[in-house]
């Protein structure tokens, strides 16, 4: 099994791995230790993303139904949310997974999210960014307060956040500005969210883009 160029991946790693040789280097070990099998569950992928890496632990299930959908073969979209307090599911955000690495057993990747009432549209997906950097979108919704935070793998803490945005309307656009401090060469996570209303998180999305 030959690695792949990472030009070759065309999307933003952004989450479990940070390249295509690390999928290959988990590739080749899992067989004999069975070490994070769930690297290969595109659901279980998206929702351990959701929960461990964007810190949204109220988000806590995959809803099936229009949102989740396989694209080509090597992709595929999963709806995560809640059950809202009438027992009612809430997708929060339908994530865009892709298979990195090679073979039938290259695990999933969370590259970005697609659809919903909430968008991140700017800076555009794989843009390179400095700091400090102009994030906006659109929204449909009322009285909402947005997060938007700028994640990168293997650091718990966001590199930089802005909270308590005001938003609202419909299909409406929201802005901010965000500092952050990141390594040259970062593949950086912008994630902004909404909530309060039924629940802590109640919608999200997410981009990839370069420092």
């Amino acid at each position: 099994m030959q690695p792949d160029p990472q030009s070759e991946f065309g999307f933003m790693p952004l989450w479990p791995f940070r390249s295509v040789a690390e999928a290959l280097d988990w590739q080749r070990s899992y067989p004999t230790s069975d070490a994070e099998d769930w690297h290969l569950d595109a659901d279980l992928t998206a929702l351990t993303f959701t929960r461990e890496f964007l810190g949204h632990v109220t988000v806590d299930k995959v809803v099936r139904g229009t949102e989740r959908r396989v694209v080509v073969g090597r992709e595929t979209m999963v709806g995560v949310g809640f059950d809202a307090p009438n027992g009612a599911p809430i997708t929060a955000a339908v994530l865009h997974l892709v298979r990195i690495g090679a073979g039938d057993d290259a695990p999933w990747e969370v590259v970005g999210s697609k659809g919903g009432t909430l968008s991140v549209d700017t800076p555009e997906y794989g843009a390179t960014v400095t700091s400090p950097v102009e994030i906006g979108g659109r929204i449909t919704g009322v009285d909402e307060s947005l997060t938007v935070h700028i994640r990168v793998q293997d650091q718990a803490e966001p590199l930089g956040q802005v909270s308590g945005i005001a938003a609202g309307g419909t299909d409406e656009p929201w802005s901010a500005t965000v500092t952050f401090t990141a390594e040259p060469g970062s593949i950086l996570t912008i994630a902004v969210s909404t909530g309060g209303h039924i629940a802590e998180v109640e919608h999200f999305a997410i981009t990839g883009v370069q420092h």
